[in-house]
């Protein structure tokens, strides 16, 4: 759908065996042309996104990552990201949610006990779970505190992406006798939970992020994944691995909105339309300003989707490594994405504001709705900002600093 092509390698070997990555392609065109055709009144709703996650649902999207052994499709991440930056050119929010569900649910791969991980990802498949939540710290953290009844989770923690939705939550929660952080399975259904839909943000309204109350939620002990400690002593690099997995896909997000606004403004441009009014002023397709402006943010858009496939391949083959991959490893892994992050995001800030400009004052009419994807790009990089990566890509380029382990919102 958009300028630039989705990640087009080889699918790397898998023990795992599904439909393939050119049907999981095939699926998630089909959902997004699906989704294109009523984005800008979905947006303008604002509605909790519950019809759209059926229609994840339904197409086999939400079970795509799980081993087909398990019950699920049986991709890798390289066709889950590419899933999730098609579903992001038509409808970012989805796009989002869609990749934080990804994200959380497999989590347990990195955080737990692959028995333990292997039943949570069965019945998960079983019950068709859609997942919400986020790691990232926050103050004062969620607590986790040994009772008489057992581990209870107290706190509140803002804007969780998919929250609203959630079957599943996963969320980063601190022991109360020693501080450190772990990871937790919550049912939100639970008595204690609380959901609170006031995040009310100008984009990625679909995102079904809110606030998430816990008030001595029980807790049992497979819910209590692992540790989340940065502590190399404690922190095998193959669990470090679960940092750049997050935050590529928040690239792939990000350029997935890239080329859904270029391609959308691109058929605009293309059909000819007159201005409403006489006075407006209209942008044609062969006005040097028009095509200077599509080719620097053509050139924006595939640079930063060269950088990402770098990335990704590196990711590929850290994960391939497993066990034993090393720390030096996982920094330069991590470093890569880092770069495609910067690259993303200064791509889909510049397209979704240049856009509006090549387009002229129609971009303003609410009936075509190429304001959405301004709104949704802006609250995204506002939520992932990358300056400090860009601090960590200059600490390691000139000193050899090993980034620190961050996990993504």
């Amino acid at each position: 759908m958009g300028v630039a092509p989705a990640p087009s390698g080889s699918v790397s070997p898998s023990d795992r065996s599904g439909p393939g990555r050119a049907y999981w392609l095939r699926v998630a065109r089909e959902t997004a042309e699906d989704l294109a055709t009523d984005a800008v009144a979905r947006d303008q709703a604002g509605k909790v996104p519950f019809d759209e996650v059926s229609r994840l649902r339904e197409a086999g999207l939400l079970t795509l990552l799980i081993p087909a052994e398990l019950g699920g499709g049986g991709a890798d991440w390289r066709t889950a990201y590419a899933v999730v930056r098609e579903i992001a050119a038509a409808d970012g929010a989805i796009g989002q949610l869609l990749g934080c569900h990804y994200y959380m649910s497999w989590t347990a791969r990195f955080f737990t006990e692959p028995a333990l991980a292997a039943q949570i990802e069965r019945q998960s498949t079983a019950e068709q779970w859609c997942w919400g939540g986020g790691f990232a710290r926050q103050e004062p953290p969620l607590t986790l505190a040994d009772t008489a009844g057992g581990l209870v989770l107290d706190g509140r923690q803002s804007y969780v992406t998919g929250v609203l939705v959630a079957d599943r939550l996963a969320v980063r929660a601190v022991r109360a006798d020693t501080g450190e952080p772990f990871a937790v399975v919550v049912d939100p259904a639970r008595n204690g939970v609380e959901v609170d839909a006031d995040a009310d943000p100008f984009g990625q309204r679909l995102a079904a992020g809110g606030s998430v109350e816990f008030d001595a939620v029980p807790v049992g002990a497979d819910d209590v994944l692992c540790s989340l400690s940065a502590d190399e002593d404690s922190l095998s690099p193959l669990a470090a691995l679960a940092s750049p997995v997050g935050r590529l896909v928040s690239v792939q997000l990000c350029l997935g909105m890239a080329e859904g606004v270029l391609a959308e403004a691109r058929e605009y441009s293309r059909a000819g339309h007159s201005p409403r009014y006489p006075t407006w002023p209209l942008s044609s397709p062969q006005d040097p300003h028009v095509l200077t402006a599509y080719g620097e943010l053509t050139v924006l858009t595939r640079s930063a989707s060269a950088l990402t496939d770098q990335a990704l391949e590196a990711l590929q083959s850290g994960l391939a490594h497993g066990k034993d991959l090393t720390y030096d490893e996982y920094a330069e892994i991590s470093v890569l994405v880092a770069v495609a992050e910067a690259a993303a995001s200064t791509a889909v800030q510049e397209s979704t504001a240049r856009a509006l400009d090549v387009i002229g004052a129609r971009s303003t009419s609410s009936r075509l709705g190429f304001d959405r994807f301004w709104r949704n790009a802006r609250t995204h990089t506002l939520y992932e900002p990358v300056a400090h990566r860009l601090r960590d890509v200059g600490d390691y380029f000139l000193n050899g600093a090993h980034p620190p382990f961050i996990l993504p919102s």
